[in-house]
């Protein structure tokens, strides 16, 4: 019967695997802005012009010279001559001179002679075409300048930054209506075993429905991947490579569910360690679930086998499919993961040398956010489906005490 060989912490796999990929560009495309939500830049994007283009209001109020201010207040209130009011959407006509001023409204443009606005609140009438001002303001007050959002020519948006709304609102605001991103990777996902049916299957006894292939399909999705599914493989070793060869040509990675264990007829790293050099990495992670996970390049490629369990497939889905999707969309700086703060409800005891992911509940009380582990087996996926996230055990610890305050990682 084949062993564990020496396992690796998850870290420690991880970077073992990415060393052997080596650094080749990403393959990109150019997409129209609208639809490039979650899209990874591929380049840097460059303003064309200034944002915004010419000096703005932020209040509704009156457009003034800052100088013709100085001194205001309730008890001493200035007067300025009002010249008219500035229109909306359009250049204003006129000029501000000492000792004069204009109204003017949120994302009107400052006319000439204007540095300065003074909100409607510390203003009112005094009498006709005069307006009484009861403080004063400073030389840009109230005002956006020209290009003090962006200068012409500022790199907005880096190379290898995945989209948000934010990003979409500027590359908008800046008329640029198409971007070159990152193409999504393909990922092949098999799954194997001669127990596993497809979902829209009844299983017969001894027989389950496939449920990795589609939560990995989900969690790549997810991340920014595109899945391409190679079928149900029996417990062949022929058929297994062929099938997960083709995978290989075709695909920028290749994940094999199941068949990662040491028992007789797993063979996913057999199959693994006949598609390519250097083949198998690491066989067997040091943690918990998800300890019979393997790591393999074959022919530049990653190659990962998964555990049959549906809980083992997807927590190490988030710790390896996840960040190799990243570095295969060319993300810049890994940003940290979403995390809540809360607190231990139970005693969690766990394995020195060992790292362990809780899957966890997160309970909303008075005093803050409590976290509430969810037990279950790894081959039980809705113990997975009814937490929000998972809690790390460092494997320096023997357990959480309840009432310790831990990270949650969310599964978002």
């Amino acid at each position: 019967m084949p062993e564990f060989l020496t396992l690796l912490p998850p870290d420690q796999a991880r970077a073992l695997l990415f060393s052997n990929l080596g650094s080749s560009r990403p393959a990109s495309q150019k997409v129209e802005t609208v639809s490039a939500l979650g899209r990874v830049t591929s380049e840097d994007v460059i303003a064309p012009h200034p944002l915004p283009a010419f000096p703005r209001s932020t209040v509704d109020g009156y457009a003034v010279r800052a100088r013709d201010s100085f001194g205001a207040s309730d008890s001493l209130p200035g007067y300025l001559a009002l010249i008219g009011e500035v229109p909306m959407g359009a250049a204003p006509t006129l000029t501000l001179l000492p000792g004069q001023c204009a109204l003017i409204h949120t994302g009107g443009m400052l006319p000439p002679g204007a540095d300065a606005v003074i909100m409607l609140e510390y203003t009112q009438d005094a009498r006709p075409a005069e307006i009484e001002i009861q403080r004063a303001v400073a030389d840009g007050e109230n005002v956006i300048r020209t290009g003090e959002d962006v200068a012409t020519g500022q790199v907005v948006i880096s190379k290898g930054v995945r989209l948000r709304p934010a990003e979409i609102g500027g590359l908008m605001a800046l008329g640029l209506l198409e971007l070159r991103v990152t193409s999504r990777p393909r990922i092949a996902i098999l799954s194997s075993g001669d127990e596993v049916v497809a979902a829209d299957q009844a299983p017969r006894p001894g027989q389950v429905r496939d449920v990795n292939s589609h939560t990995l399909a989900a969690l790549i999705n997810q991340a920014g991947g595109e899945t391409q599914h190679y079928g149900i493989i029996p417990d062949d070793f022929d058929v297994l490579k062929a099938r997960a060869g083709l995978a290989l040509a075709e695909c920028e990675a290749v994940i094999i569910t199941a068949g990662s264990s040491a028992s007789i007829r797993d063979m996913t790293a057999d199959v693994i360690a006949s598609l390519g050099s250097p083949g198998v990495l690491v066989h067997g992670i040091n943690t918990r679930p998800g300890k019979p996970t393997i790591l393999g390049v074959c022919a530049g490629k990653a190659v990962i086998g998964l555990p049959g369990n549906p809980v083992s497939a997807l927590v190490n889905g988030y710790l390896f499919v996840v960040p190799l999707i990243e570095k295969l969309l060319g993300l810049g700086e890994a940003l940290p993961k979403a995390t809540v703060r809360a607190r231990l409800m139970v005693n969690l005891a766990s394995q020195a040398g060992r790292e362990d992911w809780q899957p966890v509940r997160l309970v909303q009380t008075a005093d803050g956010w409590q976290a509430e582990p969810v037990f279950g087996k790894s081959n039980l996926i809705f113990s997975l489906a009814a937490a929000e996230g998972l809690i790390k055990i460092h494997p320096d610890a023997n357990g959480l005490a309840a009432g310790e305050m831990v990270d949650v990682f969310l599964m978002v």
